[in-house]
């Protein structure tokens, strides 16, 4: 009987009895937080770890804190696209294959910024320095292989803005500014599935729950209580209360969606607590996921619209 994993489940739990040996797995922003446990758990099983991060001392550091996990290590920096690039270029060109690749590193609700290709902060190093790392090491997947794109809850504060993705014609709102960010990941990841099934690729993007990490740094007092209210709202509709996780239940589904759960019910989906999310579009709960993140033609919309704005074209 297949093992049943939730809300409470930790990475480790998720990968017992799993052997990973021979596997060999990209994670982008091993440096702290759910990269960093998500790595250590996947060497823990017998895998082989690539992890990307901006600030390889920092990475070291926090690996070390980790058990010091065999994690080869590749600096990148997801708001710089040459910095993505050149990452990028250097794993291809190595020809080693990856079996899984975990895009999990990310930003929130950080102030009005621009990154250095000059695209607003959260959508160009959420998605588009994803967008253009995750495309590119394409050619290093094989039939089998599985792409599991971090995304958010926080999809369900707006859908993306193709008319306006940099913030140049509205008013800049952080949580509204990570909300277009987190859905421009799962779109992207329903785009991946659709092209890349045909070749046994499959892709999905997963919330990881929340976790108080670094991910948080940007947070005001404001911003914290506007989450809470939002969160406490949506929890008391569902009628069950929020609880953060801990980091290691908040790799689980990172883990889950990557080596456990059968690639036909993840791929093009989006998985919550080790499980695939029903659409949900109730603008008062936070369950689920909305139908606008998960429309392939408006997927599809997104890609053209991010190979304009990198000006680069994938055609996967």
């Amino acid at each position: 009987m297949a093992k049943t994993f939730g809300y409470e489940s930790t990475a480790d739990e998720v990968l017992e009895g799993v052997d990973l040996s021979g596997k060999r797995v990209l994670v982008t922003g091993v440096s702290a937080g759910l990269g960093v446990e998500t790595a250590r758990s996947i060497v823990a099983h017998g895998g082989t770890v690539v992890g990307t991060a901006r600030d390889l001392a920092k990475a070291r550091n926090a690996l070390s804190q980790a058990g010091n996990p065999a994690v080869e290590l590749v600096e990148m920096d997801l708001a710089s696209l040459a910095s993505v690039r050149k990452a990028a270029d250097g794993l291809l060109a190595s020809a080693k294959p990856f079996d899984v690749i975990i895009a999990n590193a990310g930003v929130m609700a950080c102030p009005q910024g621009k990154t250095k290709d000059g695209f607003e902060t959260q959508f160009g190093t959420n998605h588009l320095g994803h967008f253009v790392f995750v495309n590119r090491l394409v050619p290093l997947l094989q039939s089998g292989a599985r792409i599991v794109t971090l995304s958010s809850a926080g999809h369900q504060i707006s859908d993306v803005n193709l008319e306006d993705p940099n913030f140049e014609k509205t008013p800049y709102q952080a949580f509204t500014a990570y909300g277009r960010s987190k859905t421009a990941n799962i779109l992207h990841a329903v785009a991946l599935d659709d092209k890349l099934k045909g070749r046994g690729i499959r892709a999905t993007s997963i919330h990881p729950g929340g976790i108080q990490t670094e991910l948080s740094r940007h947070l005001t007092p404001e911003l914290i209580e506007q989450m809470r209210a939002r969160i406490s709202a949506a929890a008391t509709k569902g009628g069950q209360p929020f609880q953060f996780k801990s980091v290691p239940q908040g790799s689980a589904t990172s883990v889950w969606s990557g080596f456990v759960g059968a690639a036909d019910a993840v791929g093009g989906h989006y998985c919550e607590d080790c499980h695939v999310c029903a659409v949900n579009d109730d603008a008062t709960s936070r369950i689920g996921v909305r139908s606008y993140a998960l429309n392939l033609a408006h997927a599809n919309d997104l890609w053209r619209k991010s190979e304009e704005m990198v000006g680069e074209r994938f055609p996967l």
